[in-house]
C-alpha cells in the first residue's frame, strides 16, 4: 500500500473527521465564550469594583527608559484569564451534564419489540404448520 493511499485511508476515518469537526466547533465556541466573558460578564464586575478593567491592572516593576519599554507585572490579565477559565469550565460542565441527562433519558425510555416483517410472519406461519403436521398422529 502506498503512502498516499495509507494517508487517504487515515484521513477519511470517522475518528479523524469527528475530531476535526470537534476542533472547529470548539474554536467557534471559544469565541462565543470569550465574547460572553468580555462583553457580558466583565462590565458588571468592573462596575461593581469601581469601573476597573481587569486587563489594565498592572504593577510597574521598572519604568521605561527612552526606547526601552517598562517592565510590568500584568496581574489583571492573569485575573481575566482565570475568570475566562472558570466560565468556560462551568459552561462545559453544564453542557456535559445536559448531554448525560439526555443519554440517561434515552436509556430509561422503554423500547418496543421490533415489528416482524412480512417475510418473518410468513416463515413463522410455515414453522407453525410444520410443527402441527409433525405432531399429528399417524393415520
Amino acid at each position: 500500500m502506498g503512502v498516499i493511499s495509507e494517508f487517504k485511508a487515515f484521513a477519511v476515518k470517522g475518528n479523524v473527521v469527528d475530531m476535526a469537526v470537534g476542533i472547529i466547533i470548539g474554536a467557534a465556541f471559544g469565541k462565543i465564550v470569550s465574547s460572553f466573558v468580555g462583553d457580558v460578564v466583565m462590565p458588571p464586575i468592573g462596575l461593581l469594583i469601581g469601573g476597573v478593567d481587569f486587563s489594565d491592572l498592572a504593577v510597574t516593576l521598572k519604568a521605561g527608559n527612552g526606547e526601552v519599554p517598562a517592565v510590568m507585572l500584568a496581574y489583571g490579565k492573569f485575573i481575566q484569564s482565570l475568570i475566562d477559565f472558570v466560565i468556560i469550565a462551568f459552561a462545559i460542565f453544564i453542557a456535559v451534564k445536559a448531554i448525560n441527562r439526555l443519554k440517561r433519558e434515552e436509556a430509561v425510555a422503554p423500547t418496543l419489540p421490533p415489528v416482524p416483517t412480512k417475510e418473518e410472519e410468513l416463515l413463522s406461519e410455515i414453522r407453525d404448520l410444520l410443527k402441527a403436521q409433525n405432531n399429528r398422529p399417524d393415520d
